[in-house]
């Protein structure tokens, strides 16, 4: 009661603050995402993302290695695939020589303790842009899911810790166990984005991956008939616990500032690891009043990751990995 109780008292210099400070964000909170290209000496800034970029292997190895210095444990690999590789069912995604698996051999090689996960989707490689293979204007559930599940164990045999199926397919994470467990990769896990929303906040990333829907008579034109509605929340636990039986390790959510919700729905309801995806939309926003002088960036930028760390993710996915590790080191 006041006045004998005044909460002020613990704000009242940095000292107290920094004392009883509930929630604190570190550089082994971040996972990284990494876009990959062919060619060489190849670092090519995105525009819709300012400051991020696609990297060919041979830059990419400098790139982990700047990482792993940061604090940085782990990241998350995407490959921007060539337009004549690109079919309906996925071939390029299983070649033991394709780029994703050659990217996960450079990063071990460039860092053997990097903790790798690798997306495991059909859109980089589907010339219609979709994460599942499509039959008379569908998206068709069993036919992809085999497709993933041998993408994933392409990618075990390449060297990935983790594999991270981002299509929303049902059933995915069941067969995907079991090929994995199949060929021998029992310590392989999977990172399930088991609640994936149909976000308008996406934008970027398929511009930096060449991978949104294609506009074609009989094709469609979202992902929405998968991914899951934005105004629904008790799902999203469906959709992990179910993930969760099937095999998964970590689950995830995407995106995430406008999810935290969700986040905390989960971390109340499953017992499983977290992870949060602050997607392209979000980067990109904060990177655009950043540049017009609307807000302060790295404040701005701080208090969401810190914000979706104190919503429950134990880790969490952000095109802001490095700038946050070199502001808090």
């Amino acid at each position: 009661m006041f006045p004998l109780n005044r909460n002020r008292r613990l704000r009242s210099t940095q000292s107290i603050r920094s004392l009883v400070q509930e929630t604190s964000v570190t550089p082994k909170d971040f996972q990284a995402p990494l876009f990959v290209v062919e060619g060489e000496n190849k670092k090519e800034e995105i525009a819709s993302m300012p400051g991020y970029f696609r990297y060919s292997l041979d830059l990419l190895s400098k790139e982990v290695k700047e990482i792993w210095q940061l604090g940085i444990g782990s990241v998350l690999l995407f490959v921007k695939v060539e337009e004549n590789l690109k079919d309906n069912a996925g071939k390029e995604a299983v070649n033991p020589d394709g780029l994703m698996q050659r990217a996960i051999k450079t990063v071990k090689n460039a860092v053997p303790e990097m903790l790798v996960m690798t997306d495991v989707a059909l859109d980089p490689y589907s010339k219609y842009g979709h994460d599942g293979i499509v039959e008379n204007g569908r998206i068709v559930n069993d036919a992809s899911v085999e497709a993933l599940a041998k993408m994933a164990v392409s990618h075990a045999q390449a060297g990935a810790n983790f594999v991270a199926p981002s299509d929303m397919m049902d059933g995915r994470i069941l067969i995907m166990r079991q090929a994995l467990e199949q060929e021998g990769f029992e310590n392989t896990g999977i990172m399930s984005y088991s609640a994936k929303y149909a976000s308008a906040f996406y934008g970027p990333f398929r511009d930096a991956l060449d991978s949104a829907p294609v506009d074609a008579k009989d094709i469609p034109k979202d992902k929405k008939t998968y991914q899951m509605d934005p105004a629904n929340r008790s799902e999203a636990i469906r959709e992990a616990q179910m993930d969760i039986e099937e095999g998964a390790d970590i689950v995830m959510v995407k995106p995430g500032l406008c999810y935290l919700d969700i986040v905390r729905d989960l971390k109340n309801a499953v017992n499983a690891p977290i992870s949060v995806y602050q997607v392209s939309g979000e980067y990109a926003m904060i990177k655009a009043a950043g540049e017009k002088g609307w807000l302060d960036e790295n404040a701005v930028m701080l208090e969401q990751i810190t914000a979706i760390k104190r919503a429950g993710a134990d880790f969490m996915a952000t095109y802001f990995a490095k700038d946050a590790a070199k502001l808090l080191q």
